[in-house]
């Protein structure tokens, strides 16, 4: 439940925040995003009972969706011409707080400081980005619209194929990103029969080699256009990720991991950007578009889930080859 609800209510709220993303109060609505994180991070670090905990984390997934999802519209804003790098730099940024929370959070308990102190430190650290983002610019695409408008605008665009065709690239390269995350500790144990600390050892190469391929990225997009290299990654992962599955011992599985972190990145930076290409002036309407996306996309991990039980880890692992599919076929343009 505490995974699930706030989740649900954050992408269910993902197309009103848009869709005021694109009119002149998209400032307004990004600060009030960041004010109230700050404070359902200080609401968690003190909360009591697990009902005062799931209120918390129910308010802290929309706002934290309206302060960075409205903050991501704007730098794709900033310069339309380098959209596909400045989306690289900001999963690269992601790939820091992804690699640096975990090691943060544990530093904590190691100290003898606790959770609860490391989810306060966190509703302080957001209280300057919030003031810092005063500066941002105020105004949305349609800013002569109101928010009904500006509604409609996103609910017309879903009816566009090549809005469509971006939002389905999205969620199929989804599979061996969040998707793939949320599973490989239990495919480690359950599957590869290694121990706990071994998964983990696991999931940390797989973060760690992330980050190094979201900075390696940048490098590559000046050379080789985002499209091309999709196309290239998605072939070499329709290798690799069969190797994985099918190798034995738990060494070379974790080594192959190196590899599969590498070639993901720039799997979710490239596609988002051309989402805010198709919607040229109207990020605040990608915004809106990509949570009725992950509304949709959330059914996957429960639907995966129901079929491991049924049929077994193992086989269900190798549905995620449709991601690396996805990218080859659908890449084209």
């Amino acid at each position: 439940m505490l995974l699930a609800v706030p989740g649900f209510v954050g992408s269910a709220l993902d197309p009103l925040i848009g869709a005021a993303g694109d009119t002149r109060f998209r400032r307004t609505v990004l600060l009030a995003g960041g004010a109230a994180f700050a404070a359902a991070a200080a609401l968690v670090a003190g909360a009591p009972a697990f009902w005062a905990l799931l209120l918390a984390l129910t308010l802290a997934n929309p706002a934290s969706g309206a302060f960075v999802s409205l903050a991501q519209a704007t730098l794709m804003d900033v310069a339309p011409g380098e959209r596909e790098r400045n989306m690289a730099r900001w999963a690269l940024a992601g790939s820091f707080g992804y690699v640096g929370g975990p090691l943060l959070l544990a530093a904590a308990l190691e100290v003898g400081l606790g959770w609860r102190s490391a989810l306060a430190a966190l509703a302080v650290a957001a209280l300057p980005a919030v003031v810092l983002a005063r500066g941002l610019p105020g105004n949305g695409g349609g800013i002569g619209d109101s928010l009904r408008e500006s509604l409609h605008y996103a609910l017309r665009a879903l009816r566009r194929r090549d809005v469509l065709h971006r939002l389905a690239l999205l969620q199929a390269s989804d599979l061996l990103l969040d998707v793939f995350h949320g599973f490989l500790a239990l495919y480690l144990v359950d599957v590869a029969r290694t121990s706990a600390a071994t998964a983990a050892i696991g999931v940390a190469v797989w973060t760690g080699a992330g980050l190094a391929g979201d900075a390696l990225l940048l490098v590559v997009l000046r050379r080789v256009p985002g499209v091309r290299y999709l196309r290239w990654s998605a072939a070499l992962t329709l290798a690799v990720y069969p190797t994985f599955l099918a190798v034995p011992g738990a060494g070379a599985k974790i080594a192959l991991t190196v590899a599969l972190g590498l070639l993901n990145s720039g799997w979710y930076a490239i596609p988002k950007a051309g989402l805010y290409e198709a919607l040229h002036g109207r990020s605040g309407a990608a915004v809106a578009v990509s949570g009725v996306g992950s509304f949709a996309g959330s059914a996957m991990p429960l639907g995966l889930g129901l079929l491991a039980g049924a049929a077994g880890l193992g086989a269900t692992m190798w549905i995620l080859l449709l991601a690396p599919l996805a990218l080859l076929v659908g890449a084209r343009r």
